[in-house]
């Protein structure tokens, strides 16, 4: 049969990933000729051979491609046939504005991991990659993916390097970040700003004495700086915590290997595959109560029943823990709080040199900065709460017209969003906007993204809050259309965004705070809209916050607001433990605030009312980290129990009776636990009678869920199990955060909505 020839373009995440190789060699398997390019949109293919070859090639393309591609879409048609006589990788091609996708940072692989192990030019080596792992996007300055345009740009490659660079067959076949020990990056150990060491098996045993022997280590890794320590050395740990000026929150662990991490904590299989997958995220999972040595240290995980765990990704990590004589370590960001994870040499060195035992440095520039990512397993599927490394800049892929639209996000945990086409590019993490420092990373991030992405910014969206950095650096950044998006109607139409929905949905969207048209404070929202915009059916009845904002660091505020709403002035009679360790004068002044309205903003956040529930039963009086109540009492819950307690359903959801009845129990002396337990329980049955009044009413059988209150693990399966189970269909996160990282997504699908219908 006479050959044919068939034009190719493959869109999706194909850059750096080793898929021209990978083409390549399918080619040759199928004695096709032609040739293969980058370009900054795509990759095109160009093949001559028999139909049937052509065919299994066209079908290997999509079947057997590499682990970390992920294939959007891949269009052949037959063009005039090419008398091509062999089968080529031509050079990459910026073609227009268009762009095609970055690869995340991937884990380094098992292949690597033997080259370390052999003789040559890359035994011990801490910089081993290939085209199928290493460093991606935090090296990469611009497209089209070349070496060129990295941070690698510094290191010419030797001739070994560059032999195997241009071997089509070889592994590391254009791979952009390939070095070896004779000519890549390489890593220094300093101590107290002196430089003692270039010699990588003299740094790694210097680091395993240190951490051995109590020391804390500042480490610079793939997308900043880390701050390790022996996991299981109590004084290290607090030591840690100390430097860092962390008081509670918890620290991830970095395991040596799976089993390890079998030994201390219960795992799935769903669970292993995130732990063991190209991304490496800290997957949060349940302690073992361990009752033989050695013991993790107790103030690792602020005494909850979680863990965050993560294996290592890089060569590094798996060189050192030859060394170790641990089997976990902390690996915390090389920050102090509040501030974004460090990237710059000189600045570590500045910061930590007098602070940490060591500081292990390399010379390779980080240019896009990333925290490691956080996800947990809940109701069988990965769920992204931090949104970072290995995930970023991965698009989230929409049915909208996203192009040129700058979303700005929210003010804490926030990441920003850009849109090319129907791709919305979620930023990395970036954290809480109320530092200089944070603030920074964030304005530059967004520049970058939009180099990065060629985005011709047309229109802006912004939270509806004035007073957010966040709103404030939209309304600042130039003469565009701004559109505004209440906070709430964000979360669900973020949701929405992500399981490609356009239509009316019931949105429940529960969190601690968002700005609010009726000049309150939302937070627990039950909502008919779609993503043009939303009409608020009910929402937990309002409380005073007293104090403001620093109720949310003092729960024991929000309990007195709640026991003084509930019981009036009575209310101190009550025979509690909580009232007894209260300060009485205190308590009046709380009164006092709430009689006069002073400083007593009015709030219906959800998260609110978990705060105070966690006071009354004394886990949490003044909180140490964000959503440190709601985290404790979901760490008590006792699933066997399914009583509720009373609460009320009018305009408003009022829980008065619900607080008679937490108060009640624990006069009686019933378990925390199974209080804990009841109060989520009637949170959850809530949910359910109102969405269902809201179905009957309206019509409508799809249940859009987000906030994060939702990241409550016990809270989202019970939730979706009951409205399923009563022929709802429920809508959850997975690849986008349902806390305030994913809130820029649905300020862009808004605002994109928008922008259609007036176009309309």
């Amino acid at each position: 049969m006479d050959d044919q020839s068939q034009q190719i373009i493959v869109t999706g995440l194909v850059q750096g990933v080793g898929f021209r190789p990978f083409v390549f060699r399918m080619a040759k398997l199928f004695e096709l000729t032609g040739w293969v390019q980058n370009t900054n949109e795509n990759v095109k293919i160009q093949v001559t051979g028999t139909p049937r070859n052509l065919e299994l090639f066209l079908h290997s393309l999509k079947k057997e491609a590499p682990v970390a591609a992920m294939i959007e879409a891949i269009t052949a048609v037959e063009i005039t046939t090419q008398p091509f006589t062999e089968f080529k990788i031509l050079g990459s091609h910026d073609v227009s504005e268009e762009i095609t996708e970055i690869s995340p940072d991937i884990a380094v692989c098992e292949a690597c991991l033997r080259d370390i192990d052999q003789p040559g030019n890359r035994e011990d080596y801490a910089f081993v990659n290939c085209t199928n792992c290493g460093p991606r996007f935090t090296i990469i300055r611009d497209l089209p993916y070349d070496r060129a345009k990295t941070t690698m740009q510094s290191f010419a490659m030797c001739p070994a390097c560059r032999k195997e660079y241009n071997t089509v067959l070889d592994r590391r076949f254009h791979a952009q970040p390939t070095a070896c020990l004779d000519c890549g990056p390489a890593y220094e150990l300093y101590a107290k700003n002196i430089r003692i060491s270039t010699d990588i098996a003299a740094i790694l045993n210097h680091v395993s004495l240190s951490i051995a022997n109590g020391g804390i280590v500042l480490i610079k890794g793939l997308g900043g700086m880390h701050l390790a320590c022996d996991a299981f050395n109590e004084t290290s740990v607090e030591r840690l915590r100390n430097l860092k000026n962390r008081e509670g929150k918890p620290f991830a662990v970095m395991f040596r290997d799976l089993e390890a991490v079998k030994y201390y904590a219960e795992t799935d299989a769903t669970e292993e595959q995130s732990l063991t997958s190209w991304r490496r995220p800290i997957v949060l999972l349940e302690k073992k109560n361990k009752s033989g040595q050695p013991i993790l240290a107790k103030s690792l995980n602020a005494g909850l029943n979680l863990l965050g765990v993560m294996l290592p990704y890089l060569p590094f990590h798996y060189l050192l823990f030859r060394q170790l004589k641990t089997a976990a370590i902390v690996l915390t960001s090389g920050n102090f709080s509040d501030e974004p994870i460090l990237v710059d040499n000189q600045s570590a060195l500045e910061a930590f040199a007098s602070l940490a035992d060591l500081v292990v440095l390399h010379n390779r520039d980080i240019y896009n900065r990333t925290d490691d990512s956080v996800v947990r397993i809940i109701g069988g599927k990965e769920r992204v709460f931090r949104r970072s490394r290995g995930y970023v800049p991965a698009p989230v892929r929409t049915d909208l017209d996203t192009e040129g639209f700058v979303a700005f996000g929210a003010e804490l945990t926030n990441c920003f969003c850009v849109g090319k086409g129907q791709k919305a590019f979620l930023s990395q993490h970036i954290g809480d906007l109320q530092g200089l420092e944070t603030t920074l990373f964030y304005e530059a991030t967004i520049a970058q993204f939009i180099k990065l992405f060629r985005i011709k910014p047309t229109m802006l969206a912004v939270d509806l809050h004035p007073a957010y950095i966040s709103t404030q650096a939209g309304m600042n950044f130039g003469d565009f259309p701004i559109v505004h998006v209440q906070h709430h109607h964000a979360h669900i139409a973020s949701c929405m965004a992500e399981h490609h929905l356009d239509e009316k949905v019931i949105g429940v969207a529960l969190d601690g705070t968002g700005y609010g048209p009726d000049g309150h404070t939302w937070g627990s929202e039950f909502m008919v809209c779609d993503l043009n915009d939303f009409k608020r059916v009910t929402h937990f009845e309002y409380i005073p916050l007293p104090g403001g904002d620093l109720a949310t660091e003092e729960p024991w505020r929000i309990a007195v607001s709640y026991l003084y709403k509930v019981f009036g002035a009575a209310f101190t009679e009550l025979e509690i433990p909580f009232l007894k360790k209260t300060d009485p004068e205190k308590t009046r002044l709380i009164i006092a605030m709430i009689d006069k309205h002073v400083n007593c903003p009015l709030t219906s956040g959800a998260g609110r009312l978990f705060d105070c529930v966690a006071a009354l039963l004394e886990l949490v009086q003044v909180a140490s980290f964000q959503a440190e109540g709601p985290m404790r009492l979901e760490a008590i819950i006792r699933k066997e129990t399914r009583d509720t307690y009373l609460f009320t359903r009018g305009e408003t959801i009022c829980f008065d009776e619900t607080i008679r009845g937490i108060a009640e129990d624990i006069r009686q002396g019933l378990d925390a636990s199974a209080i804990s337990t009841k109060f989520h329980n009637t949170i959850i049955l809530a949910i359910f009678e109102t969405v269902n009044v809201m179905r009957r009413s309206e019509g409508i059988s799809k249940v859009v869920l987000s906030g994060g209150v939702f990241q409550n693990k016990y809270l989202l399966e019970q939730t979706t199990e009951l409205l399923e189970k009563n022929n709802l269909e429920v809508y959850s996160h997975a690849i986008v955060p349902t806390n305030d990282g994913g809130i820029a997504l649905g300020q862009l699908a808004v605002a994109s909505k928008r922008r259609e219908i007036k176009c309309v």
